[in-house]
C-alpha cells in the first residue's frame, strides 16, 4: 500500500514539473513574440526617419544640429537593436523619440514645410507608428509580467532557475521627459 502512495506522489510531482516547465516555455515564447512585434515597429520607425530628414533638410539648413541629432539617434537605435539587451534598446529608442519630437517641434516653425503633402504623409505615418510602438510595448510588458509572475511564484520558482528560465526585463523608458511620443500635428 505504501509503495502505491509513494508512486502516486512521484507521478503527481512529475506531472507538475512537466506542466510547469511547459507553461514557462509557452510564456517565454509568447514574450519573444511580443518582443519581435516591438522590433518590427521600431524598425518601421527607423525606416521612416531618413524620409523625414530628407523632407525637412531643404527647409531647415540652419537647423543642421537637429537633423544630425535625429540621424545619430537613429543609428544608435539601430545598433542597440542588434542585441537582446532590453534596457540598452529602451534607452536608444528613448533618445530617438526625443530627437524626433524635437525635430517635429521645429517643423512647426516652417508653414510651407507643414503644408507640404510629403511632410503631412510622413507625419501621419510617424504618428501611426508611434501608436503601434506603444501598443506593442504594452503587450510585451504584459507578457513579461505574466512570465515573471509565473516563474517567481512558489513552487514554480524552485524549478525556474535550474531549468534556465531567467528573469525578463520590461521595456521601459528611463527618462520621464522622454516618455511622450513625438508630437505630430496633421
Amino acid at each position: 500500500m505504501q509503495i502505491w502512495v509513494v508512486t502516486g506522489v512521484l507521478v503527481l510531482f512529475g506531472i507538475y514539473v512537466v506542466v510547469s516547465f511547459n507553461r514557462l516555455v509557452t510564456l517565454r515564447y509568447r514574450m519573444r513574440d511580443a518582443w519581435s512585434q516591438i522590433d518590427v515597429q521600431l524598425k518601421r520607425r527607423c525606416d521612416l526617419i531618413p524620409n523625414l530628414v530628407n523632407a525637412v533638410r531643404g527647409y531647415m539648413d540652419h537647423e543642421r544640429s537637429a537633423l544630425e541629432a535625429v540621424t545619430r539617434a537613429r543609428q544608435q537605435a539601430m545598433t542597440a537593436g542588434a542585441g537582446s539587451d532590453v534596457n540598452a534598446r529602451a534607452a536608444a529608442e528613448s533618445a530617438l523619440s526625443f530627437a524626433t519630437s524635437k525635430l517635429m517641434g521645429l517643423v512647426e516653425v516652417y508653414p510651407a514645410l507643414r503644408a507640404s503633402e510629403n511632410m503631412l504623409g510622413l507625419q501621419e505615418e510617424l504618428a501611426s507608428t508611434e501608436n503601434r510602438i506603444a501598443f506593442a510595448r504594452q503587450f510585451y510588458n504584459d507578457t513579461v509580467m505574466e512570465y515573471n509572475t509565473a516563474r517567481g511564484t512558489f513552487p514554480r520558482n524552485l524549478l525556474a532557475g535550474p531549468f534556465g528560465f531567467a528573469f525578463a526585463q520590461m521595456f521601459a523608458l528611463d527618462d520621464p521627459g522622454q516618455r511622450a511620443a513625438p508630437q505630430v500635428h496633421v
